[in-house]
């Protein structure tokens, strides 16, 4: 057990660094757990991972929130209407066949990534829309959506929150980041609803990786806000391109 738990707090760790600039620690993470730990059901897999990945969440957003200045009123409506949405998206998870998502999911990220590519100053300017009625509804429609996506399928969550912060109003890539960090908690925390009191979360691993990957969270966030948005600019096309390939991966070899 001490092998694989310090195997997993490794990779917890760099999971932590990844998402805690651009999204996509999942990607890390549950591979590993379910390399170390093949004999556990997936939805103990995804619970433990889950707790970790909250504790993470929770460190980076509140160093971001140190240094980054985020639009609350915003932000919060689209974290509770994402919080919502997600145990929604949660509940009705065996209803919908994952095999359908992928496509359309994989479409959203060559998207999502050639925009980005195309428009080279795409995120690198940090110029806020004003914040009214029209662009808390569309705040409450993106943290909604992307809530219910999350707890219904769940890859790439953080990269969307970011893109679409940045494509509707108007922030760059470090405050985009912030800000999805805020919102993203909050579907971390409604799916652990489902999964500690349904016993799917082992804390004798959840509780290490998870301060492992708070530290890695830390730590990325700290490179994030150091290098600046440029930097997490190439992070977040790195990290698309890595979800583009996975899920092509997924859907031809599955």
């Amino acid at each position: 057990m001490l092998l694989t738990l310090s195997f997993l707090c490794v990779i917890s760790f760099a999971a932590g660094l990844v998402d805690a600039a651009v999204g996509g620690g999942g990607l890390i993470q549950i591979p590993a757990l379910f390399s170390a730990l093949p004999n556990l059901a997936p939805a103990t897999v995804f619970g433990t991972n889950k707790l970790a990945a909250a504790m993470g969440t929770l460190s980076a957003a509140r160093s971001y929130l140190k240094r980054v200045r985020v639009p609350w009123r915003l932000v919060l409506p689209a974290a509770a209407a994402a919080f919502f949405m997600s145990i929604a998206g949660a509940a009705t998870v065996s209803l919908i066949d994952k095999a359908v998502l992928r496509p359309m999911v994989l479409a959203l990220l060559v998207v999502m990534a050639v925009y980005t590519l195309w428009k080279k100053d795409f995120g690198s300017l940090h110029k806020p829309v004003a914040i009214g009625r029209r662009e808390m509804a569309i705040g409450m429609a993106i943290g909604g959506a992307i809530g219910f996506y999350d707890g219904l399928f769940g890859p790439g969550t953080g990269s969307f929150l970011m893109f679409l912060f940045i494509r509707f109003f108007a922030f760059d890539f470090l405050h985009a980041s912030a800000s999805a960090k805020v919102v993203n908690l909050t579907t971390n925390c409604a799916a652990l609803l489902f999964f500690i009191p349904a016993g799917h979360v082992l804390f004798q691993y959840a509780l290490p990786m998870a301060a492992c990957n708070m530290a890695g969270a830390m730590v990325g966030s700290w490179v994030a806000m150091k290098k600046g948005t440029g930097f997490v600019r190439v992070l977040f096309l790195l990290l698309t391109s890595t979800l583009i390939l996975k899920l092509g991966w997924d859907i031809f070899h599955g």
